[in-house]
């Protein structure tokens, strides 16, 4: 970045335009972000002074992306938040402890990232109520990977606030950062503003000809033209000196600099090179560590070079100066340079830095350095830095001279790695920790690093066993990450959809309850997965009822700490299969899933928000709240792509079968079939085929209903095998296959019999019905319909309604049914279930009923953040309360509810449960595809 704007911006009209209209759109209040894209040298950083200097009336914060500083976590954010810091003590206080681990000011639990990134968007959007903020970062590509994580998270969530965003990236370094932001893409200036430009760096006066040629050459980049022709005599451009230079502008503009460099007098190469080896631009730094090398500061001649700019800060005045200082520079020149650094630097108030300088000025082994560089890990981690951690580590491994402690900072680097979602690296580092001597519980987690990249990678049947011999591993050394890694063996093997096999989940469940004699547990979560484990190996009627004992200690168990309930979030998706698919208990499922939901925002921890939001969208739709779902769903789908972790495509399945939208499913099963079948996700074969069942029943297209849901019967899955024989046993009946039908209740009563639950005995006692006749038909339906509305199933509560109706038709008694059938309808069409809606309302039609078509445009259609800000504003929350659950500032959420006042056609918050009702407000959009 430059120290000052270049002496003429030249042409750039369009561009300056944009950057006007960014200004102009925050005084006016509304929120801009806008990415400054180019190569090195075409100008962006000096639109980036343009626009900060035509901010009057705006506060300018700006931070700068260092490529040294890149290991260094939230230094670039910390540099951006400096103005506003007085204000951390007025944040919430679970932001406010964030930031203050993430600085490095205070002690504590590693931060989520998106806790601290909505920390400072609360605190840019506080500084905005006194006058707008405009924040400027350069080089973005060259942050460190917390601070622009967060940055992008920021920008992203800015709408209503009186905040913009400015930021500069290069390409092709930064392809990929900040993507999908507004950008403004940066190219050579036009020959007219070029040759004028160049007019301006060239002694004398260039003829035309050859002005035309070197702004060919240079491709209109103003650094290139203003570095390589800055005093130069037009006579010698003249005569063709510089003509035909090779290499790209950017390599030609560091050469320039570095022959400025070679002459210059060597304490001042010295002084340069210490000065790009330190990202800070520190004076006084940089005058302590000129001492230690014993060379008299004198910077006049690189001032004169034109490479440096000396105040209270040293910045060269290009980061392709900076890079051509210390590239000019031999290994030993740079470690000197590193070494003065680190002694120069303060060890109380800059450990991580001094650690670092020191670290880059060996040349061989050293322990008492990598020592340091664990320690600076170990801080990095606290601030939740975990790029910056692994990297750390990484290099400590490096220079272990001891081989077992090689190994194990090789193996803490890989795992951290992993947590920063840098598999490429955690398998580097894994395989040097492999090569070093490891205790056995060392191997094992090396095993288990392994099996967690390649589930991670792809949900295939591979992973399992390999998670099960690492767990195996580290229960013979006694580790307790035994536990939680038998519960990823059986996660894992509940994606591969196999119960049976040495993959299976019957495998990893046996080999679970064989932990029990070594590692006894105790908590409310130790005896739930024993309880989970008992029933996947000795079958459902021996494990239904532990599960259901466990129930509520672990529903209610008290967590310390994050730890703690980071193991509760670990085991709860694997309870709530085991409550769903197989105990049967719909409230255990609903507590379960909305303590993960609530538990997972309260720590941040959105690698497991997700699919907790999933769960509980799949009980919305059982509920029969479909816009409920859809709003969860739709903010599961964001958090997943902005952590960059695949979506979960098992609840818009489910809602887009009850949905009854045909075209809509079409691209959704055939994305989901795609990920089953070439990426091994084998569970979602069985839930394609299950929601197909209630898709086509829903249709009344029963072949295909029948057909869909045996390709989950006859699969060897753990999940939806009960669900998809509910669906089997009415399409067999419709299509005239008693044999089938009778078939699949037995294999059902024999799932399902065993759980004591209004939802289990309801639908058991509904398929009964299915193969009934007569009075015991009729009873059966009566009771399926006492014990299902008992456990608030609505949506299998209207099902049952409806198949009551047509067989009460169909006995001929059309008063009785047209009763049921309207409230089937009504229930439906409430939701809305469009295909079973339209099959109930057929037989309305038979039975002599006037049926009221239902009109879906008459209800006010919110788009889904909407809906969501307006339930949650309905229930009574407050609007920062509601920004902190969803990760807005409130002034957004205060913008969503005008918007939300405006298509209600209601004026306040009070007014909004009524209008939600009475209007029946519903979500705009579909879920996104598999």
């Amino acid at each position: 970045m430059s120290a000052h704007p270049l002496p003429h911006l030249v042409g750039r009209g369009n561009e300056r335009a944009v950057l006007d209209g960014v200004l102009a759109s925050l005084r006016d209040g509304s929120s801009t972000v806008r990415v400054v894209r180019g190569g090195a040298g075409v100008g962006k950083s000096v639109l980036l002074d343009y626009v900060a200097a035509q901010a009057s009336g705006v506060t300018v914060t700006r931070t700068l992306g260092v490529e040294a500083d890149m290991e260094l976590a939230y230094a670039g954010l910390q540099q951006l938040c400096a103005p506003f810091l007085s204000e951390v003590g007025m944040l919430p206080a679970p932001q406010r402890d964030a930031l203050d681990v993430a600085f490095g000011t205070a002690v504590g639990e590693p931060p989520a990232r998106f806790l601290v990134g909505l920390a400072v968007l609360t605190l840019l959007t506080r500084a905005s109520e006194a006058r707008p903020v405009l924040v400027v970062v350069d080089d973005a590509q060259w942050l460190d990977q917390a601070s622009l994580l967060t940055l992008e998270f920021v920008a992203r969530r800015l709408l209503a606030e009186s905040v913009a965003m400015v930021a500069a990236v290069r390409d092709p370094e930064g392809q990929g950062v900040l993507a999908g932001l507004g950008e403004l893409r940066i190219e050579g200036l036009d020959p007219r503003s070029a040759g004028e430009l160049l007019d301006s760096a060239v002694d004398g006066r260039l003829e035309p000809s050859v002005r035309a040629r070197l702004v060919a050459e240079t491709h209109g980049n103003p650094l290139a033209l203003l570095e390589l022709y800055r005093g130069r005599k037009a006579a010698e451009l003249a005569y063709g000196l510089d003509a035909g230079a090779a290499g790209s502008v950017p390599d030609r503009v560091e050469e320039d600099f570095g022959r400025r460099l070679g002459a210059l007098p060597s304490p001042t190469r010295a002084l340069l090179l210490v000065a790009a080896a330190e990202p800070v631009g520190d004076t006084r730094l940089l005058l302590r560590a000129a001492e230690h090398l014993g060379v008299a500061p004198d910077v006049a001649p690189a001032k004169a070079a034109g490479l440096v700019e000396f105040g209270e800060s040293v910045r060269f005045r290009h980061p392709l100066a900076r890079s051509a200082v210390y590239r000019a520079a031999s290994a030993a020149e740079r470690q000197a340079a590193h070494q003065a650094l680190a002694a120069a630097t303060d060890p109380v108030h800059e450990p991580d830095r001094r650690a670092w300088h020191a670290a880059q000025a060996c040349d061989g082994p050293d322990e008492d350095v990598a020592e340091g560089l664990e320690r600076a890990a170990d801080r990095a981690r606290q601030r939740g830095g975990m790029a910056a951690e692994a990297v750390l580590l990484e290099r400590a491994a490096e220079l272990t001279p001891d081989a077992r402690r090689r190994g194990r900072r090789a193996l803490a680097a890989a795992e951290a790695h992993f947590s920063a979602a840098a598999l490429d690296r955690a398998t580097e580092m894994a395989t040097l920790a492999d090569l070093c001597p490891l205790d056995p519980t060392g191997r094992a987690r090396v095993n288990r690093l392994r099996a967690r990249v390649l589930f991670a990678r792809s949900r295939s049947d591979d992973a399992a066993p390999l998670l099960l011999e690492a767990a195996a591993g580290l229960a013979s050394a006694g580790s307790p990450l035994a536990r939680e890694t038998y519960l990823e063996a059986i996660s894992a093997a509940v994606f591969s959809g196999r119960v049976h096999g040495p993959a299976g989940v019957a495998a990893a469940a046996r080999a679970a309850r064989g932990l029990d004699t070594r590692l006894p547990g105790t908590s409310p979560s130790d005896v739930l997965l024993d309880a989970i484990a008992t029933f996947l190996d000795d079958g459902p009627g021996h494990g239904v009822g532990a599960i259901g004992a466990a129930f509520a200690p672990f529903a209610r168990e008290e967590l310390v700490g994050p730890g703690a309930t980071t193991r509760w979030l670990l085991l709860a998706p694997v309870a709530m299969e085991a409550f769903f698919h197989h105990a049967w208990d719909f409230a255990a499922w609903d507590q379960i899933s909305a303590r993960a939901v609530r538990l997972a925002r309260d720590i941040g921890a959105l690698g497991v928000l997700p699919p907790s939001l999933v769960y509980t969208a799949g009980v919305d739709v059982f509920h029969g709240d479909f816009a409920g779902a859809a709003r969860k769903i739709d903010e599961a789908d964001a958090i997943a792509a902005a952590t960059g972790n695949a979506p979960f495509a098992y609840a818009s399945l489910v809602l887009t079968a009850w949905r009854g939208e045909e075209a809509a499913a079409a691209p959704l099963f055939d994305g989901a079939l795609t990920r089953a079948t070439e990426g091994g996700e084998a569970s979602l074969l069985a839930v394609t085929g299950y929601v197909q069942g209630v898709l086509y029943n829903g249709l009344a297209q029963y072949d295909r209903a029948l057909a869909a849901s045996r390709t989950v019967i006859d699969h060897d899955g753990f999940n939806f095998v009960g669900l998809a024989l509910v669906e089997h046993v009415e399409a067999a009946v419709r299509c005239g296959e008693p044999d089938q039908a009778a078939a699949a209740f037995t294999r059902l009563d024999a799932l399902i019999g065993v759980a004591d639950t209004g939802w289990a005995r309801g639908l058991r006692a509904r398929c009964s019905a299915l193969l009934s006749t007569g009075d015991e038909a009729d009873a059966l339906y009566r009771e399926a319909l006492e014990h299902l509305d008992d456990d608030g199933v609505t949506a299998e509560v209207a099902r049952t309604h409806l198949l009551y109706g047509e067989w009460l038709r169909r006995e001929g008694r059309r008063a009785a049914a047209r009763e049921h059938l309207r409230v089937a309808h009504d229930l439906f069409a409430a939701m809305p279930a469009l295909a079973f809606a339209e099959r109930a309302r057929r037989e309305l039609l038979a039975t002599g009923a006037r049926v009221r078509a239902h009109d879906a445009t008459a209800a006010t259609r919110l788009t889904a953040q909407e809906a969501q800000i307006a339930a949650l504003a309905a229930d009574g929350m407050t609007n920062p309360r509601i920004g902190a659950e969803l990760f807005l500032s409130p002034h957004t959420v205060e913008w969503h509810l005008r918007k939300v006042y405006t298509k209600l056609g209601i004026a306040s918050r009070r007014e909004l449960s009524h209008a939600l009702g009475r209007l029946g407000a519903t979500v705009g959009g579909a879920p996104s595809p598999a």
